[in-house]
């Protein structure tokens, strides 16, 4: 097998990180709360502009209507808001491959506007019931090409400015915290505990399920996070993923042996030795 040396890696980068902390949702509230008052000010607006539209043609309607439709779409969609901030943090659009995040996206697109215009339908349905009233369930499908349009054009700029407020929140400064003051650590929670894991003192990262394993040298370190989200934590922090399950810091790794395969062994400087893929072997050699 033909051994290669690789470079060891530096000290923690400066570049921002939409995963800089890794406690997931938390401090989200903010973005929360604003699309909470941005919807119901969106649907409030959109009901004087239906009633404004029906008088201009001649047409008398109930406030209560137009007040109905527009509030059962936008309480579907803030009901499904933090599952799909989730699905963001999962798919983070910036990460590449660029088509990986690009499909999961458009599969989730579709998803939330059948969820959307169904629910919103259902909920109609119901409090029509209420006011002694009748309405189609499913009567919003029958205009589903015009509801995916405005839930395309919804969905991209949620998207967008949920990944514009992650920026801007793990900016150095603006957020201030055991994660901006521990830079050069892993902060693991467990319940009322915190520990901060230094990064010099990790080797290697190992994916767990909804874990990881943060590998010192006498100690592994449970970590509830996945492996996508502590490569984009340590983005510039001197880690190199050199599998689809292992992240490895490069000041620890000692020589990078070949198989004919296309494969490689990475052996660590303290003697250990990991399997590397061939998918993974471009980016470790020219970090």
């Amino acid at each position: 097998m033909a051994s290669e040396q690789v470079s060891g890696g530096g000290p923690v980068g400066k570049r921002w990180n939409p995963e800089a902390d890794t406690s997931g949702r938390e401090g989200d509230e903010p973005f929360l709360a604003a699309s909470a008052v941005a919807l119901a000010a969106f649907a409030l607006v959109n009901t004087f502009s239906v009633l404004h539209d029906v008088g201009q043609q001649g047409g008398r309607l109930s406030f209560w209507e137009p007040f109905v439709w527009e509030t059962t779409s936008v309480v579907i969609i803030f009901a499904m808001l933090p599952v799909w901030m989730w699905f963001t943090r999962r798919y983070w659009p910036l990460n590449p491959p660029w088509w990986r995040p690009a499909a999961a996206h458009a599969a989730g697109l579709i998803a939330f506007s059948v969820l959307h215009i169904v629910g919103m339908g259902v909920l109609r349905w119901a409090v029509y019931g209420l006011a002694g009233a009748t309405y189609a369930p499913l009567a919003p499908l029958g205009d589903f090409l015009y509801e995916f349009r405005k839930d395309a054009l919804g969905y991209v700029g949620f998207v967008g400015l949920y990944a514009a407020w992650r920026a801007l929140r793990s900016q150095p400064g603006l957020d201030p915290g055991p994660a901006a003051a521990q830079a050069d650590a892993i902060e693991v929670r467990d319940g009322a505990r915190r520990q901060f894991v230094p990064l010099a003192d990790i080797a290697w990262i190992e994916a767990a399920g909804n874990y990881v394993e943060l590998r010192c040298a006498q100690a592994t370190v449970l970590h509830r996070a996945s492996l996508s989200e502590m490569a984009r934590r340590l983005e510039g922090a001197g880690y190199v993923r050199v599998h689809r399950s292992r992240l490895v810091r490069k000041a620890a790794i000692a020589a990078v042996e070949s198989k004919p395969s296309g494969d490689y062994v990475v052996r660590l400087a303290d003697g250990r030795e990991l399997p590397g893929s061939r998918r993974y072997r471009k980016p470790l050699l020219e970090s």
